[in-house]
């Protein structure tokens, strides 16, 4: 009697909505072509300890409606079998041992590079195909794909900002809130953007390779001064948690010690840069005798394992019929993509980064007209604002300062901002005069 055919299922990394939905599509569409479905549970936590006891084997009624529910029906973990050859070698044996010979892997940067790692040390034993997952949106698709999840988590941070912004008006504070995204700002600036946050600071638009703290806090604090010249002694302010990686290490007491991940990631949820920020600004503005009551907040777990929106639900319903329809004809080695409609087989050899040898992470394109409109509906300290001596004497006189003591205190917090970034040239290239 011949073995039955065997495809498996993973989830890396961290959580993100929509998740169930690629299991569920996956499942269905392998089990029509033939194949019994192993759900791997908690990553490749098990395998690459040479554990074939780990699994679930998936079935349609098993799987039918987990697609509206958030989290991972196989669980999910964060080891990594790319740290030696040993784990790498048993996680390929025990995928034998299964009886599996393909295997559709779904994560992030780091869940893609592993997949792409298993796939060649295999040689040919094993077709990979791989399923972007972020909250963080910060896999190389292409312009205007994200990955699943994302608009989710946005939908869901701007619910709770909505609320944050309600509670600050009403007990005129100010909230920091800090966003997921551990090297790109989307997350932060599509929920600053959608809910018109008073100010949302992402690492992209830094010029400096490392930002001084003060810098940071100065920004923030121009934020709250120009807005209290407005009338307003409240706001909202969204900061993107990838910040941290671009601070200089030895401004923040213990970062060195910070807990690191699998992937030799830093944990920023062990670090608080709201608290932080928090703590500095408050400090800043005593020096001028100014009092402020500042709540930090982080979000991100929050999002990560809700329900999927039926944005989500639908688009990884595509992803996982891909993933397995490209596999079982014999594809392997590609992340799988849907552009304009159309499954896009995206090869892991065309998408790494030659420096780093891992996939290619996509930033905010801070030269965009879109992030130039997000800036025009900020709160901020720009160029404008020193060139007009009404302008800054008004904010000079919240903090008690002569106008020379703020343009001297203040006025290099715009000193990283292009003409693109302070009058959006992005704006006039895609809006000439047309008379």
């Amino acid at each position: 009697m011949s073995k039955p055919k065997r495809l498996a299922i993973l989830v890396a990394g961290g959580p993100a909505p929509g998740i169930n939905s690629v299991i569920g599509a996956a499942t269905i569409r392998a089990i029509h072509h033939g194949y019994e479905v192993l759900g791997l549970r908690d990553g490749f936590k098990w395998i690459m300890r040479g554990d074939t006891s780990h699994y679930e084997k998936l079935t349609i009624e098993k799987i039918s409606r987990i697609h509206f529910r958030g989290g991972s029906f196989i669980g999910i973990a964060r080891d990594n079998p790319t740290r030696n050859k040993e784990d790498l070698q048993r996680v390929i044996d025990t995928l034998g041992e299964l009886g599996v010979d393909k295997l559709v892997t779904i994560g992030g940067d780091d869940t893609a590079f592993s997949a792409k790692t298993v796939e060649e040390a295999s040689q040919g034993k094993i077709k990979v195909v791989h399923v972007p997952k972020t909250i963080d949106n910060d896999l190389d698709l292409p312009h205007g794909i994200p990955t699943f999840g994302f608009q989710t988590a946005r939908h869901i941070g701007v619910d709770v900002v909505k609320n944050l912004m309600v509670d600050a008006r009403t007990t005129s504070r100010w909230y920091f809130v800090v966003s997921m995204g551990r090297k790109a700002g989307h997350l932060a600036l599509g929920i600053g953007k959608s809910s018109g946050a008073t100010l949302t600071l992402i690492p992209e638009e830094f010029k400096e390779e490392k930002i001084p703290l003060k810098k940071l806090v100065d920004m923030l604090v121009g934020s709250i001064i120009k807005r209290k010249a407005l009338g307003q002694d409240n706001g909202v302010v969204i900061l993107a948690e990838g910040l941290v990686e671009r601070l200089n290490p030895e401004e923040l007491e213990g970062l060195e010690d910070l807990e690191r991940d699998e992937h030799d990631n830093l944990r920023f949820a062990e670090l608080n840069i709201g608290d932080i920020l928090k703590k500095e600004v408050k400090k800043r503005l005593e020096e001028f005798n100014f009092k402020l009551t500042i709540v930090s907040k982080n979000i991100g777990y929050e999002l990560r394992c809700a329900d999927p929106i039926p944005f989500d639900m639908e688009y990884t319903r595509d992803l996982g019929f891909s993933a397995v329809e490209f596999i079982v004809k014999g594809g392997t080695a590609a992340m799988v993509s849907i552009q304009d409609g159309h499954f896009v087989p995206m090869f892991f050899k065309d998408i790494l980064d030659k420096e780093t040898g891992k996939t290619r992470i996509r930033m905010v394109e801070v030269n965009s007209m879109t992030f130039a409109i997000a800036k025009q509906y900020m709160i901020r300290l720009n160029h404008g604002d020193f060139e007009d001596k009404a302008l800054f004497e008004q904010y000079a006189n919240v903090l008690g300062i002569s106008n020379d003591e703020f343009v001297s205190r203040f006025e290099y917090v715009t000193e990283h901002e292009s003409e693109t970034d302070e009058v959006g040239q992005s704006i006039k290239d895609n809006f000439p005069d047309v008379v």
